[in-house]
């Protein structure tokens, strides 16, 4: 019987490969006569095509096509559908045409209008720069309170006031009535600014077709095959989905970016099929800046109620989200179902109202980005606690001790049932974090800065896509296959899913090999997204590894002339416990391979499918020491302390590490990323990493904390609670809260992310001034 694996910290086992510069990215795969693909983007926010000249691109040494929407329409491509309309809105969803290449009016800089083809990208660039198109600009709108003003551009007709949607959750009348009634009323305007996720690689997308078959193939750095192929075969080629192969080879980082479905996939396959020749279309950073979906953009206007104890009442909520100009592949999700599933936090609020209305913008469309609404509605919640402990001069740690979940399960106001977890022992430890604050806030004010702690709870409702499907096989080669419907971005499944089949088998690491990301492999798949791959597809790893455990006791009753019943198994021996008869594992899968039974697929093969839509809820306490040079408005993140509840670890290092880096992006959000637009031109001001701030190495402190393992989730047979995205839910408002902590002395009350030095400065001279 080997060790167990799961619970102990081991080096990943995908890093060997990817540090010797032996992982295999989109750009690693082209054949040696692939075409290059370039994308003509429109120049404008809003605009009619007047004309379109193609004539001299087509000319250019090279170029084997150069293509525009008029024949897509004519080959009956269809536009890029919204994978998530059965919400249920209380107005209805509006979803306008989304196309490849855009017809007659362009809605946002960056918006695809031509696809010029040729024998290398340097070809395909050029003649991208000989395409004239000839616009007739129209007023552009881009600020989500400009978009719903009266008499403000329309950008698609049949959304009127630029509105996609409204969704409501919970009662307005009893909320009102317990406003009406309460000792405090604490109101505030929050606005969570928009950022791009920026992952180490840019997207990038390779085309073939099969003649002989008629099938396509689309390999792309993506984050879900099912959810790439299954809409494109359906609604933009109108195919059988077998007809569509989708495959994913390593994936330099996603972040929700990923997730969605982009012109470019189409216009690869598109382009291949008419061409007859593999296409590939590698995005430049420049590219993912203006024609990758950007994340976040909401502005939240809320009221907390109390009585004058300081318990909380009920909470309403109106929040304006930014779509852009389409409706991106799960965009719709985000600010309601999402967001609203986390409203209230960790904290025991009896009545909540929560409105979202999404809006249309002529800015690039917005979709999921790690956390993907739960940052949002933590971030309100945590800001509301600090604000109303400001305004009303009570302790912001009593008011969240007082308020937290003390009896489990615990019904939310939002319908939700969460199960046991850290709560008020995260609090307790942060807390103890905290000791010698006093001390350390009068040094830095002897050297001239100003001190500021900043306490935030979290709570997240991981999920994503319910249900999994896993398949595990024994190989004719003796490693054994394990076949997932998730995908790594870089999460590190390799590692964890081949401890638990290792686990589960008893058998050592290296007898597994891990396989992902190919519709060809399974037929079905959740892909990534929602901290749902451990809850989801461990879960069936774990089913799929008990089931050729169960396939390999029958083949070896058969061949031991036994019963079944009789067959016992431990670590890859089956074995006759009357008789002492035993058969290795690896005996049993070659007799399968040479003659496979009506019951026995071979190599033992089992597929699971865990069929689940229960939540798992992560949860914590994270706390921040910031220092402020208030002559600059420079600020120092100084501490950064977690406490966190993940239920069962499977491997805790590599579980911290995925914490880390959400940490870091929320970080990144509270502290340096902002994308901006011109407000006049719809031009984006933040279009490279020359303009748009990301965190270095330099900008942050060594994380401290711990994660505890003491309440294992009941939504799954592992434990597990999702890791991936509860970083970047905690840590915009923990900062945020130090910083307001660290200005309250000289009377700044609110500033908005991203605390820049020169927000920061500004908000001083104006307290300053105000003073005076």
């Amino acid at each position: 019987m080997t060790e167990p694996l799961l619970g102990r910290s081991l080096n990943r086992l995908e890093d060997a490969r990817f540090v010797q510069g032996r992982g295999r990215y989109i750009a690693d795969l082209a054949a040696p006569n692939t075409l290059h693909g370039a994308v003509v983007r429109s120049t404008h926010a809003h605009a009619r095509i007047v004309a379109l000249d193609v004539d001299a691109a087509r000319r250019m040494p090279g170029v084997a096509g150069v293509f525009t929407e008029a024949e897509l329409a004519s080959d009956n491509i269809g536009p890029l559908p919204c994978s998530v309309t059965s919400i249920p809105m209380t107005s209805p969803l509006v979803v306008p045409p989304c196309r490849a290449l855009a017809r007659d009016v362009v809605r946002y800089v960056g918006e695809p209008v031509a696809f010029v083809v040729a024998d290398s990208a340097e070809s395909a660039r050029n003649a991208a720069e000989a395409v004239i198109v000839e616009y007739d600009p129209l007023p552009p709108v881009v600020s989500i309170a400009d978009a719903v003003l009266p008499g403000a551009p329309q950008i698609w007709p049949e959304a009127k006031d630029n509105i996609a949607f409204q969704f409501n959750r919970g009662g307005i009348e009893p909320v009102e009535a317990a406003i009406r009634g309460a000792a405090h009323v604490v109101e505030c305007e929050l606005v969570n600014n928009r950022v791009v996720a920026a992952p180490m690689e840019t997207r990038g997308a390779i085309g073939e077709y099969d003649a002989a078959s008629g099938r396509l193939h689309l390999m792309a750095s993506a984050a879900g095959v099912h959810g790439i192929r299954d809409p494109l075969a359906d609604a933009v080629f109108h195919i059988a989905r077998d007809k569509l192969r989708v495959s994913i080879p390593d994936v330099g980082g996603g972040f929700g970016m990923k997730n969605v479905l982009y012109p470019e996939l189409v216009l690869v396959l598109w382009a291949a099929r008419r061409l007859g020749r593999q296409v590939m279309w590698i995005g430049d950073r420049g590219e993912d800046f203006v024609g990758s979906a950007h994340g976040r953009n909401s502005i939240a206007r809320a009221r907390l109620a109390l009585d004058r104890n300081g318990r909380f009442l009920a909470l309403e909520t109106n929040v304006l989200a930014n779509l852009g100009a389409y409706v991106s592949t799960v965009a719709p999700v985000v600010p309601t179902m999402a967001m609203a599933s986390a409203m209230g936090g960790v904290y025991d609020i009896p009545l909540i109202a929560f409105q979202t209305r999404g809006v249309f913008t002529n800015t690039t469309p917005v979709d999921a980005y790690r956390g993907a609404g739960k940052p949002e509605a933590n971030y309100l919640i945590e800001r509301c606690i600090d604000i109303a402990a400001d305004q009303l001069g009570m302790d912001a740690l009593k008011l969240r001790r007082k308020n937290i979940f003390r009896r489990f399960p615990h019904a939310s106001a939002m319908g939700l049932t969460v199960e046991r977890g850290s709560f008020g022992h995260a609090i307790d430890h942060a807390v103890a974090a905290a000791a010698g604050f006093d001390a350390r806030r009068k040094s830095s004010r002897k050297r001239g800065r100003l001190r500021g702690l900043g306490y935030a709870c979290f709570l997240e409702t991981a999920r994503g896509t319910p249900n999994e499907v896993a398949e595990v096989r024994c190989g004719e080669d003796g490693r054994i296959d394990l076949k997932v419907g998730t995908h790594s971005n870089g999460q590190g499944h390799e590692t964890t899913y081949a401890q638990i089949a290792a686990d589960a088998l008893g058998l050592p690491l290296e007898r597994f090999r891990f396989r992902q990301g190919d519709t060809d492999d399974l037929d079905s798949g959740g892909g990534h997204g929602g901290a749902r791959s451990m809850h989801q597809g461990g879960t069936a790893l774990l089913m799929a590894a008990e089931g050729l455990i169960e396939n390999a006791r029958r083949l070896a009753a058969r061949l031991l002339q036994a019963s079944p019943d009789a067959i016992s198994y431990e670590a890859g021996t089956l074995r006759v416990a009357a008789t002492g008869q035993e058969i290795s594992l690896d005996e049993v899968a070659r007799a399968s391979w040479q003659s496979p039974g009506d019951d026995t697929a071979p190599g033992l093969a089992h597929k699971a499918t865990h069929l689940c839509d229960r939540y798992t809820f992560p949860n914590g306490c994270h706390v921040a020491e910031v220092e402020i040079d208030p002559a600059t408005g420079e600020v120092k993140l100084d501490r950064y302390v977690i406490f966190d509840d993940y239920g069962r670890l499977l491997d805790p290092r590599l579980t911290l590490g995925q914490v880390h880096g959400g940490v870091v992006q929320g970080i990144g959000q509270a502290l340096f990323e902002q994308v901006l637009f011109d407000q006049d031109t719809g031009q984006i001001l933040s279009g490279s990493l020359m303009d748009y701030a990301l965190p270095r190495a330099g900008d942050l402190p060594s994380f401290e904390g711990s994660l505890t393992p003491d309440f294992p989730s009941r939504a799954n047979r592992l434990g597990v609670k999702g890791s991936g995205q509860a970083g970047a839910i905690a840590a915009p408002a923990t900062i945020m809260n130090a910083v307001m902590n660290a200005l309250a002395p000289l009377g700044v009350r609110h500033i908005d992310m991203p605390a820049t030095p020169s927000r920061i400065w500004s908000a001083i001279q104006a307290a300053e001034s105000q003073s005076r």
